[in-house]
């Protein structure tokens, strides 16, 4: 597939942000194996139907993030997976634009595990009226839109990142664009595959009003029932992990 029809899925990509995405899912599902060498900038653009500009952009890209890397002599080469940046925005989208594998879901609660119950608990002794507001407004559109819209689910990730901020813990709220961003995708995923999902609704207002109750142990245990219904939302997802 050119770059061409990969800018055609409707996100008004640039050329280059167009084959920095196709090229980034090729490697993220396994078309191009960690160590694999790539051509050289004139035989790929030709290859690609793309300029040498555009195709030097993209590959810019790709080295951000952690996919690839270039080295003098040895030319462009797809990195370990330990050293790609899997909590960017743009990889998860990457990543969810198929069919993940069970085991990067599972890392993805373990990791919403470790740091949103502790920052419910934050944000329930931190926060101000103004968090409240954003986290109720947040709701609003989620009961306004439902989770099956692109809406509803921009509502949910600003309820997530209204939580996040709400710790007054700079290092905590610089998580907010990655952890927001699963919550994103994970939402999306599910969606594929229940027609009529369960309405998290009621967790998220309970979880609201725990933090708004400035009672740090019931809005640590609302987020961890939180997430435990979320996986269990999820299709398929086992979280006993086989590599233990």
């Amino acid at each position: 597939m050119g770059a061409g029809a990969t800018a055609g899925k409707g996100r008004n990509l640039r050329i280059h942000q167009a084959l920095a995405r196709q090229i980034g899912i090729a490697i993220l599902s396994g078309e191009h194996e960690p160590g694999e060498a790539f051509g050289g900038e004139i035989e790929q653009s030709e290859a690609l139907g793309v300029s040498r500009t555009a195709y030097r952009e993209a590959m810019r890209i790709l080295t951000a993030k952690g996919l690839l890397e270039s080295r003098p002599k040895a030319g462009t080469h797809v990195t370990p997976r330990r050293r790609w940046n899997l909590l960017d925005p743009d990889m998860l989208e990457w990543m969810f634009s198929g069919t993940p594998d069970e085991r990067f879901i599972r890392d993805l609660f373990e990791l919403r595990g470790v740091i949103e119950p502790a920052a419910a608990e934050l944000a329930a002794t931190r926060h101000y009226a103004d968090d409240l507001a954003r986290m109720d407004e947040g709701l609003s559109g989620m009961r306004r839109h439902g989770l099956a819209s692109a809406e509803g689910q921009a509502a949910d990730h600003d309820f997530h990142t209204a939580l996040l901020d709400a710790t007054r813990n700079e290092a905590l709220a610089s998580l907010a664009t990655s952890v927001a961003a699963a919550v994103q995708w994970t939402t999306r995923f599910k969606q594929r595959f229940h027609k009529q999902p369960r309405d998290p609704l009621p967790e998220h207002e309970a979880l609201r009003d725990a933090i708004a109750s400035r009672k740090p142990a019931r809005a640590r245990k609302a987020m961890e029932e939180l997430l435990r219904l979320a996986l269990a939302d999820m299709p398929n997802i086992n979280m006993e992990d086989p590599r233990s």
